[in-house]
């Protein structure tokens, strides 16, 4: 280890999978991103000699892998359908001699009968299976080619496994068990505490600003913004580098060759920003990423948890931003039930996206929440580095509305959703409400002094808290608890955020005005002091508004201040050196 890595520890537990796969046991590794999992089976591929044969997904992951191992003096390579024939005849000349250590394949060659054939030419000591959360269909980004890898296993039953991946509920790692046939494995669990990330979750609005701010205050750090879409990704990109950051985009409607491109000048820096799809990042081992947003909810905790996990690899701090909207959660919901119309897929797909709503909209501790979901108990109440310990919101003795709440789901005979109920209470006369008589319930109108936002908060604190329950898959309606039906024969208190006046995001950081109100000032100083000069009224120059998102945003040239809403051609030119030397000076 110390000869080809400069290594003389180890990370926790990676010595105790090593020695596990070198006894010859099956083995199941669970570590977060970052923790050395590529290690676990490198070394033991120099220690058994033989070949050690690597199942990845992504040719980009590959070629990483590869290109780091050869520079060490480990004879690796990879057998893709880029390589041309010499490249392939050499692989299969170092599989005969026995000089390859280790090869990498993608998940369907590695069960073609004619790579078979060659694979038994050749002495096989380990297979390692990365990114093995793939394989379940539980498991966040199910791949049906990796259940073909049980072909694989039957091909070579006396050879050790090893299976990784960094992200794997207790469900996953058992299917990932069975699926693989792996016998008596010893499995091993690291912590999914990275304690070095601080999560923040902020409403979604007006997103380009957001991350135009957000920028202009992070010009040092590099950091990947995820989209849900291509359009996504090229439109953030292009508007960064309107306001004069270096950005590009990621997706797969790009050539191999510019995906290369795009990576290789992150890799070296040379470009601040990507704007990408969930594909990138995967496999890539760059530590220092400062930064990562999620411009759109991602589909799953688990997902989420990969992708935040890219950023402080080097043990230093990183921030994870995820802007959220209930329109995004909305449009997931209708794309997996487009992409699964029905079955146990579409039941999986939605109860995970509906734990990844509920991380966003929690008042408690986010770090406690990603934990619990991992199956890892977290010793604390808060961890100080998310959003919601660093501004908890107060609770207050709400047993009143919860008891009000849980009165109209009776009403309703629990067959409706948190909006429908929430409306009932706020008394709105929409069709859905007068059409089916909800406006003659009791309960109808009773608490209109709170906004549905606020009702959506409540409701799913009382789910996590236990007096309601959520059940169904598309279209999830709310329910009465044993513990719910306590509550209305008045046996409990209930403890719920405190009411906030407005429509404010539960569970999320409100959005403040972004403006840099030291700037904001010194720009009003300038405006007024050139309205004197050229005898105008000072909103003539530029609106308070225009100020507000110069100071947000710091534009420091005219190509970026020309971005800004109200600085046109004829005003940049005559009031934009001005200001541009106060964005600059600040």
């Amino acid at each position: 280890m110390e000869k080809h890595w400069g290594y003389s520890a180890f990370r926790p537990l990676q010595q105790e999978i090593i020695r596990s796969v070198l006894s010859g046991s099956d083995t199941l590794a669970i570590l977060a991103t970052g923790s050395g999992k590529s290690l676990c089976y490198q070394l033991p591929a120099l220690c058994h000699g033989g070949l050690t044969l690597v199942i990845s997904p992504l040719i980009a992951l590959m070629k990483d892998q590869v290109d780091d191992l050869n520079h060490r003096g480990i004879p690796a390579a990879a057998w893709t359908s880029a390589q041309d024939a010499g490249d392939l005849a050499g692989i299969r000349n170092g599989l005969i001699d026995g000089t390859l250590r280790i090869l990498f394949v993608s998940p369907e060659r590695s069960v073609q009968p004619a790579f078979l054939a060659c694979l038994k030419k050749t002495p096989l000591r380990l297979i390692a299976i990365d990114e093995a959360h793939c394989i379940s269909a539980w498991g966040h980004n199910f791949r049906p080619e990796y259940r073909q890898l049980i072909t694989l296993r039957r091909s070579f039953p006396q050879v050790t496994v090893i299976a990784l991946t960094a992200t794997a509920t207790p469900d996953v790692r058992k299917d990932i068990i069975q699926q693989l046939d792996l016998k008596r494995p010893r499995e091993f669990v690291g912590s999914f505490d990275r304690k070095n990330l601080r999560y923040c979750v902020r409403e979604k609005k007006n997103p380009l600003v957001f991350i135009a701010h957000y920028l202009g205050q992070h010009r040092t750090g590099q950091g990947i913004i995820y989209c849900l879409s291509r359009n996504d990704t090229e439109e953030i990109a292009r508007d960064l580098q309107k306001r004069g950051f270096s950005a590009l985009a990621y997706h797969a409607g790009l050539s191999r060759q510019a995906l290369e491109s795009v990576q290789d000048s992150f890799l070296k820096g040379t470009v601040q920003v990507i704007c990408a799809t969930v594909a990138f990042g995967m496999g890539i081992d760059k530590p220092d990423v400062r930064f990562v947003i999620h411009h759109t909810l991602p589909r799953s905790l688990e997902a989420y948890y990969q992708e935040t996990g890219r950023a402080g690899r080097d043990g230093l701090s990183g921030e994870c931003i995820l802007l959220f909207s209930k329109s995004d959660a909305a449009r997931l919901r209708s794309l997996a039930a487009h992409d699964s119309p029905g079955g146990s897929a579409l039941r999986i797909a939605l109860a995970k996206l509906q734990a990844m709503t509920d991380f966003c909209e929690t008042t408690s501790c986010r770090r406690r929440q990603i934990l619990r979901y991992f199956g890892e108990a977290y010793p604390h109440d808060t961890c100080g580095s998310c959003d919601t310990c660093e501004n908890p919101v107060g609770m207050a003795d709400c047993t009143e509305a919860a008891c009000l709440i849980a009165r109209c789901i009776l009403a309703l005979s629990g067959r409706f959703g948190s909006d429908l109920i929430s409306d009932v209470l706020r008394g709105s006369k929409g069709t859905k409400i007068t059409g089916n008589g909800f406006d003659l319930l009791s309960v109808y109108g009773k608490g209109k002094q709170y906004s549905r936002t606020q009702y959506r908060s409540w409701i799913a604190e009382l789910v996590r808290q236990g007096f309601l329950e959520r059940t169904g898959d598309q279209y999830p309606v709310i329910g009465l608890t044993a513990r719910g039906r306590e509550l209305l024969a008045g046996r409990v208190t209930v403890m719920l955020p405190a009411p906030v006046p407005g429509p404010a995001a539960p569970g999320a950081a409100p959005v403040q005005d972004t403006a840099d109100a030291v700037l904001f000032e010194k720009l009003k100083g300038l405006r007024k002091e050139l309205a004197g000069k050229y005898s105008v009224l000072p909103y003539m120059i530029f609106p308070d508004k225009c100020l507000k998102e110069m100071a947000a945003i710091r534009p420091l040239d005219r190509a970026g201040l020309a971005t800004i809403s109200g600085v046109g051609p004829y005003k940049l030119t005559r009031y934009g050196p001005a200001f541009l030397e106060v964005l600059r000076a600040a």
